[in-house]
Protein backbone atom coordinates (compact mmCIF):
# COMPACT_ATOMS: atom_id res chain seq x y z
CA UNK A 1 0.00 0.00 0.00
CA UNK A 2 1.04 3.59 -0.46
CA UNK A 3 2.51 4.24 2.97
CA UNK A 4 1.54 7.90 3.48
CA UNK A 5 4.00 8.88 0.77
CA UNK A 6 5.83 12.11 1.54
CA UNK A 7 8.09 12.06 -1.54
CA UNK A 8 6.92 12.98 -5.04
CA UNK A 9 4.26 10.62 -6.37
CA UNK A 10 3.79 10.30 -10.14
CA UNK A 11 0.48 8.91 -11.43
CA UNK A 12 0.20 7.81 -15.06
CA UNK A 13 -3.13 7.89 -16.87
CA UNK A 14 -1.84 4.87 -18.73
CA UNK A 15 -4.47 4.44 -21.46
CA UNK A 16 -4.31 8.14 -22.32
CA UNK A 17 -0.53 7.82 -22.69
CA UNK A 18 -0.42 4.61 -24.71
CA UNK A 19 -3.05 6.03 -27.09
CA UNK A 20 -0.75 9.00 -27.63
CA UNK A 21 2.24 6.73 -28.06
CA UNK A 22 0.30 4.63 -30.58
CA UNK A 23 -0.51 7.64 -32.74
CA UNK A 24 2.88 9.31 -32.17
CA UNK A 25 5.15 6.39 -33.07
CA UNK A 26 4.93 4.88 -36.59
CA UNK A 27 3.45 1.38 -36.79
CA UNK A 28 6.55 0.34 -38.72
CA UNK A 29 8.02 -0.20 -35.23
CA UNK A 30 7.41 -3.94 -34.98
CA UNK A 31 8.33 -7.10 -33.10
CA UNK A 32 10.52 -9.75 -34.81
CA UNK A 33 7.36 -11.54 -36.01
CA UNK A 34 6.02 -8.34 -37.60
CA UNK A 35 3.49 -7.43 -34.88
CA UNK A 36 3.28 -3.65 -34.29
CA UNK A 37 4.71 -2.62 -30.92
CA UNK A 38 4.68 1.15 -31.45
CA UNK A 39 2.43 1.79 -28.43
CA UNK A 40 4.56 -0.46 -26.20
CA UNK A 41 7.87 1.10 -27.13
CA UNK A 42 6.45 4.62 -27.24
CA UNK A 43 5.07 4.24 -23.70
CA UNK A 44 8.36 2.82 -22.38
CA UNK A 45 10.26 5.74 -23.94
CA UNK A 46 7.80 8.16 -22.38
CA UNK A 47 8.10 6.63 -18.89
CA UNK A 48 11.89 6.71 -19.23
CA UNK A 49 11.79 10.42 -20.04
CA UNK A 50 9.34 11.17 -17.21
CA UNK A 51 11.52 9.44 -14.63
CA UNK A 52 14.68 11.14 -15.93
CA UNK A 53 13.14 14.61 -16.06
CA UNK A 54 10.98 14.57 -12.91
CA UNK A 55 12.61 12.00 -10.60
CA UNK A 56 9.51 10.76 -8.77
CA UNK A 57 9.95 8.71 -5.58
CA UNK A 58 6.76 6.72 -6.24
CA UNK A 59 5.23 5.73 -9.59
CA UNK A 60 1.86 4.15 -10.41
CA UNK A 61 0.49 3.18 -13.82
CA UNK A 62 -3.25 3.72 -13.31
CA UNK A 63 -5.49 1.58 -15.52
CA UNK A 64 -9.09 1.60 -16.78
CA UNK A 65 -10.54 -1.58 -15.25
CA UNK A 66 -13.85 -0.18 -16.52
CA UNK A 67 -13.63 2.66 -19.03
CA UNK A 68 -17.43 3.31 -18.88
CA UNK A 69 -18.70 2.42 -15.39
CA UNK A 70 -22.35 1.45 -15.19
CA UNK A 71 -22.98 3.82 -12.27
CA UNK A 72 -22.02 6.74 -14.48
CA UNK A 73 -24.09 5.45 -17.42
CA UNK A 74 -27.16 5.09 -15.18
CA UNK A 75 -26.91 8.78 -14.32
CA UNK A 76 -26.14 10.01 -17.89
CA UNK A 77 -26.91 7.30 -20.51
CA UNK A 78 -25.02 9.17 -23.24
CA UNK A 79 -21.78 8.95 -21.23
CA UNK A 80 -19.12 7.70 -23.71
CA UNK A 81 -21.90 5.91 -25.63
CA UNK A 82 -20.42 6.84 -29.02
CA UNK A 83 -17.22 4.94 -28.16
CA UNK A 84 -18.91 1.59 -27.50
CA UNK A 85 -17.81 -1.06 -30.02
CA UNK A 86 -19.76 -3.90 -28.42
CA UNK A 87 -22.16 -4.02 -25.47
CA UNK A 88 -21.77 -6.79 -22.91
CA UNK A 89 -24.58 -7.97 -20.61
CA UNK A 90 -22.02 -8.71 -17.89
CA UNK A 91 -18.83 -6.71 -17.31
CA UNK A 92 -17.57 -3.58 -19.08
CA UNK A 93 -18.66 -2.78 -22.63
CA UNK A 94 -15.95 -3.04 -25.26
CA UNK A 95 -14.39 0.26 -26.28
CA UNK A 96 -13.68 1.11 -29.91
CA UNK A 97 -9.90 0.83 -30.19
CA UNK A 98 -7.67 0.69 -33.32
CA UNK A 99 -7.15 -2.93 -34.45
CA UNK A 100 -3.39 -2.89 -33.99
CA UNK A 101 -3.52 -1.22 -30.55
CA UNK A 102 -5.72 -3.77 -28.71
CA UNK A 103 -3.14 -6.61 -28.89
CA UNK A 104 -0.46 -4.30 -27.50
CA UNK A 105 -2.30 -3.55 -24.25
CA UNK A 106 -1.65 -6.97 -22.62
CA UNK A 107 2.02 -6.65 -23.64
CA UNK A 108 2.20 -3.24 -21.94
CA UNK A 109 0.70 -4.75 -18.78
CA UNK A 110 3.14 -7.69 -18.78
CA UNK A 111 6.15 -5.43 -19.29
CA UNK A 112 5.12 -3.04 -16.49
CA UNK A 113 4.63 -6.01 -14.16
CA UNK A 114 8.01 -7.55 -15.06
CA UNK A 115 9.80 -4.21 -14.57
CA UNK A 116 8.06 -3.72 -11.22
CA UNK A 117 6.13 -0.51 -11.91
CA UNK A 118 2.96 -0.60 -9.81
CA UNK A 119 -0.10 -1.11 -12.04
CA UNK A 120 -3.50 -0.43 -10.48
CA UNK A 121 -6.98 -0.79 -11.93
CA UNK A 122 -10.10 -1.32 -9.81
CA UNK A 123 -13.28 -3.05 -11.04
CA UNK A 124 -16.11 -0.59 -11.65
CA UNK A 125 -13.83 2.45 -11.88
CA UNK A 126 -11.89 4.39 -14.49
CA UNK A 127 -8.19 5.25 -14.23
CA UNK A 128 -9.27 8.82 -13.39
CA UNK A 129 -10.91 7.54 -10.21
CA UNK A 130 -7.82 5.55 -9.23
CA UNK A 131 -5.76 8.71 -9.80
CA UNK A 132 -8.23 10.76 -7.74
CA UNK A 133 -8.00 8.35 -4.82
CA UNK A 134 -4.19 8.10 -4.83
CA UNK A 135 -4.08 11.92 -5.01
CA UNK A 136 -6.47 12.27 -2.07
CA UNK A 137 -4.34 9.91 0.04
CA UNK A 138 -0.92 11.36 -0.87
CA UNK A 139 0.97 13.21 1.86
CA UNK A 140 3.46 14.83 -0.52
CA UNK A 141 3.45 16.44 -3.99
CA UNK A 142 1.77 14.66 -6.90
CA UNK A 143 2.44 14.79 -10.65
CA UNK A 144 -0.48 13.50 -12.74
CA UNK A 145 0.58 12.65 -16.30
CA UNK A 146 -2.40 12.63 -18.65
CA UNK A 147 -3.70 13.77 -22.00
CA UNK A 148 -7.18 14.10 -20.47
CA UNK A 149 -8.16 17.59 -19.31
CA UNK A 150 -10.79 16.11 -16.95
CA UNK A 151 -8.02 15.63 -14.41
CA UNK A 152 -7.37 19.37 -14.21
CA UNK A 153 -9.99 19.27 -11.44
CA UNK A 154 -7.35 17.70 -9.15
CA UNK A 155 -4.82 20.55 -9.53
CA UNK A 156 -4.14 22.01 -6.08
CA UNK A 157 -1.19 24.35 -5.48
CA UNK A 158 -1.51 24.13 -1.69
CA UNK A 159 -0.97 20.36 -1.83
CA UNK A 160 1.56 20.42 -4.69
CA UNK A 161 -0.74 18.59 -7.11
CA UNK A 162 -0.16 19.46 -10.77
CA UNK A 163 -0.93 17.95 -14.16
CA UNK A 164 1.77 17.24 -16.75
CA UNK A 165 -0.14 17.40 -20.04
CA UNK A 166 1.52 16.19 -23.27
CA UNK A 167 1.23 18.83 -26.01
CA UNK A 168 2.97 17.14 -28.95
CA UNK A 169 2.93 13.35 -28.89
CA UNK A 170 4.64 12.66 -25.60
CA UNK A 171 7.71 14.84 -26.06
CA UNK A 172 6.55 18.24 -24.77
CA UNK A 173 4.75 18.55 -21.45
CA UNK A 174 2.68 21.47 -20.23
CA UNK A 175 2.97 21.88 -16.46
CA UNK A 176 -0.51 22.83 -15.35
CA UNK A 177 -0.92 24.52 -11.97
CA UNK A 178 -3.68 26.81 -10.69
CA UNK A 179 -2.17 29.90 -12.35
CA UNK A 180 -2.23 28.12 -15.73
CA UNK A 181 -5.86 27.08 -15.20
CA UNK A 182 -6.94 30.59 -14.21
CA UNK A 183 -5.18 32.06 -17.23
CA UNK A 184 -6.74 29.64 -19.72
CA UNK A 185 -10.13 28.83 -18.17
CA UNK A 186 -10.73 31.45 -15.49
CA UNK A 187 -11.10 28.80 -12.76
CA UNK A 188 -8.83 26.94 -10.35
CA UNK A 189 -8.66 23.17 -9.96
CA UNK A 190 -11.72 22.87 -7.74
CA UNK A 191 -13.77 24.92 -10.22
CA UNK A 192 -12.77 22.95 -13.31
CA UNK A 193 -15.30 20.13 -12.80
CA UNK A 194 -18.15 22.67 -12.60
CA UNK A 195 -16.85 24.39 -15.74
CA UNK A 196 -16.67 21.04 -17.55
CA UNK A 197 -20.18 19.91 -16.67
CA UNK A 198 -21.73 23.28 -17.59
CA UNK A 199 -19.84 23.43 -20.89
CA UNK A 200 -20.31 19.75 -21.70
CA UNK A 201 -17.85 17.49 -23.51
CA UNK A 202 -18.83 15.76 -26.77
CA UNK A 203 -15.81 13.43 -26.51
CA UNK A 204 -17.31 12.00 -23.30
CA UNK A 205 -20.97 12.24 -24.36
CA UNK A 206 -21.72 14.95 -21.79
CA UNK A 207 -24.43 17.28 -23.13
CA UNK A 208 -23.72 20.30 -20.92
CA UNK A 209 -26.22 23.14 -20.64
CA UNK A 210 -27.43 24.23 -24.09
CA UNK A 211 -26.15 27.72 -24.93
CA UNK A 212 -23.62 27.76 -22.07
CA UNK A 213 -20.16 27.49 -23.63
CA UNK A 214 -16.79 27.61 -21.93
CA UNK A 215 -16.53 31.41 -21.69
CA UNK A 216 -20.07 31.83 -20.35
CA UNK A 217 -19.52 29.00 -17.85
CA UNK A 218 -16.32 30.69 -16.63
CA UNK A 219 -18.14 34.04 -16.24
CA UNK A 220 -20.97 32.42 -14.29
CA UNK A 221 -18.51 30.68 -11.96
CA UNK A 222 -16.58 33.94 -11.45
CA UNK A 223 -19.87 35.69 -10.58
CA UNK A 224 -21.53 33.02 -8.42
CA UNK A 225 -18.63 30.89 -7.13
CA UNK A 226 -19.67 27.35 -7.98
CA UNK A 227 -22.54 25.27 -9.36
CA UNK A 228 -24.54 25.58 -6.14
CA UNK A 229 -24.13 29.37 -6.29
CA UNK A 230 -25.29 29.43 -9.93
CA UNK A 231 -28.39 27.36 -9.11
CA UNK A 232 -29.16 29.66 -6.17
CA UNK A 233 -28.92 32.59 -8.61
CA UNK A 234 -31.51 30.89 -10.84
CA UNK A 235 -33.93 31.09 -7.87
CA UNK A 236 -32.98 34.66 -7.01
CA UNK A 237 -34.80 37.00 -9.37
CA UNK A 238 -32.47 39.84 -8.34
CA UNK A 239 -29.35 37.98 -9.56
CA UNK A 240 -27.50 39.14 -12.65
CA UNK A 241 -28.44 36.16 -14.84
CA UNK A 242 -29.95 37.08 -18.18
CA UNK A 243 -33.50 35.77 -18.76
CA UNK A 244 -32.14 33.31 -21.35
CA UNK A 245 -29.43 32.02 -19.00
CA UNK A 246 -31.97 31.63 -16.20
CA UNK A 247 -34.33 29.67 -18.45
CA UNK A 248 -31.60 27.42 -19.85
CA UNK A 249 -30.17 26.62 -16.44
CA UNK A 250 -33.64 25.98 -15.03
CA UNK A 251 -34.48 23.60 -17.87
CA UNK A 252 -31.15 21.80 -17.34
CA UNK A 253 -31.82 21.02 -13.66
CA UNK A 254 -32.30 17.25 -14.18
CA UNK A 255 -28.89 17.08 -15.90
CA UNK A 256 -27.22 19.37 -13.35
CA UNK A 257 -28.54 17.19 -10.50
CA UNK A 258 -26.57 14.13 -11.71
CA UNK A 259 -23.67 15.61 -13.71
CA UNK A 260 -21.42 16.38 -10.71
CA UNK A 261 -21.25 12.70 -9.71
CA UNK A 262 -20.41 11.72 -13.30
CA UNK A 263 -17.84 14.44 -13.99
CA UNK A 264 -16.02 14.55 -10.65
CA UNK A 265 -13.45 11.82 -10.21
CA UNK A 266 -13.98 9.48 -7.28
CA UNK A 267 -11.61 9.80 -4.33
CA UNK A 268 -12.78 6.77 -2.36
CA UNK A 269 -11.85 3.85 -4.64
CA UNK A 270 -10.89 0.67 -2.70
CA UNK A 271 -7.24 0.56 -3.76
CA UNK A 272 -5.34 -2.73 -3.53
CA UNK A 273 -2.24 -3.06 -1.41
CA UNK A 274 0.71 -2.37 -3.73
CA UNK A 275 4.27 -1.12 -3.44
CA UNK A 276 4.41 2.19 -5.30
CA UNK A 277 8.14 2.73 -4.80
CA UNK A 278 10.11 3.37 -7.99
CA UNK A 279 11.76 0.02 -8.84
CA UNK A 280 15.56 0.05 -9.01
CA UNK A 281 15.80 -3.39 -10.66
CA UNK A 282 13.27 -5.56 -12.56
CA UNK A 283 10.81 -7.41 -10.33
CA UNK A 284 10.99 -10.44 -12.63
CA UNK A 285 14.25 -10.37 -14.62
CA UNK A 286 13.50 -13.62 -16.49
CA UNK A 287 10.09 -12.36 -17.64
CA UNK A 288 11.57 -8.99 -18.57
CA UNK A 289 14.25 -10.61 -20.74
CA UNK A 290 11.73 -12.95 -22.39
CA UNK A 291 9.37 -10.07 -23.18
CA UNK A 292 12.22 -7.95 -24.55
CA UNK A 293 13.23 -10.77 -26.92
CA UNK A 294 9.67 -11.81 -27.89
CA UNK A 295 8.53 -8.28 -28.73
CA UNK A 296 11.83 -6.71 -29.82
CA UNK A 297 11.71 -4.02 -27.14
CA UNK A 298 15.47 -3.53 -27.29
CA UNK A 299 16.66 -0.01 -26.63
CA UNK A 300 13.36 1.28 -25.21
CA UNK A 301 13.33 -1.20 -22.34
CA UNK A 302 17.10 -1.04 -21.76
CA UNK A 303 17.00 2.76 -21.47
CA UNK A 304 14.15 2.61 -18.95
CA UNK A 305 15.91 -0.02 -16.83
CA UNK A 306 19.13 2.04 -16.86
CA UNK A 307 17.23 5.16 -15.77
CA UNK A 308 15.45 3.29 -12.98
CA UNK A 309 18.74 1.82 -11.75
CA UNK A 310 20.31 5.28 -11.43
Amino acid sequence: MMRGVTGRLMLLDTASLYFRAYFGVPDSVRAPDGTPVNAVRGLLDFIDRLVRDHRPDELVACMDADWRPQWRVELIPSYKAHRVAEEHAVGPDEEEVPDTLSPQVPVIEEVLDAVGIARVGVAGYEADDVIGTFTARAKGPVDIVTGDRDLYQLVDDARGVRVLYPLKGVGTLQRTDEAALREKYGVDGSGYADLALLRGDPSDGLPGVPGIGEKTAAKLLAEFGNLAGILAAVEDRRSKLTPTQRRRLDEARPYLAVAPKVVRVADDVPLPSVSTALPRAPRDPAAQEALAARWGLGGSLERLLTTLAT
